[in-house]
């Protein structure tokens, strides 16, 4: 498994830091900016296989963060990491498209296997989507085309 690499937009330092090197340490390419703008800027730059947000931040929000990314690409699963603990907030950044909202304090061993769990089912969607053709019986789709044909059986 080739490494993954992350987008963290935290703008608490220490928490940022001590995220990022536990990430490096279990395998993950971990780019780490302090608020929205940077994030967005560096989301743009590079590409991700998981976005760990913060939501209060400073210059740009977490879910306009979300919202922006969401606009880029609709599969990039996004974790949001905050102490916005209220049924309203977590529901706004659900609705958002977010795989997860996880409250602070958190535990680094959670959210790591929620990153494998929700890493593990984006690439099980992935390789999906990447194979172009399934045979189902008598029958082949063709995903890319969203095609559904009778297989063509020759007799020698």
């Amino acid at each position: 498994m080739s490494e993954k690499r992350i987008l963290l937009v935290e703008d608490d330092v220490n928490l940022g830091t001590i995220l990022a090197e536990f990430l490096t340490m279990k395998n993950f390419k971990v780019d780490l900016c302090k608020d929205g703008e940077e994030g967005y800027t560096s989301y743009n730059k590079n590409i991700y296989d998981l976005c760990l947000l913060d939501v209060m931040m400073p210059k740009k929000d977490g879910f306009t963060l979300a919202k922006e990314i969401r606009q880029a690409n609709k599969k990039i699963p996004i974790i949001f990491l905050t102490a916005k603990s209220m049924q309203n907030d977590k529901i706004e950044g659900l609705k958002l498209g977010a795989d997860d909202y996880i409250t602070k304090p958190f535990s680094t061993e959670e959210l790591l296997l929620r990153i494998h769990a929700i890493l593990k089912r984006s690439a099980s969607i992935n390789d999906f989507v990447s194979t172009k053709n399934y045979s189902i019986g008598k029958y082949v789709f063709d995903y890319q085309k969203k095609e559904l044909k009778l297989k063509r059986y020759v007799q020698t």
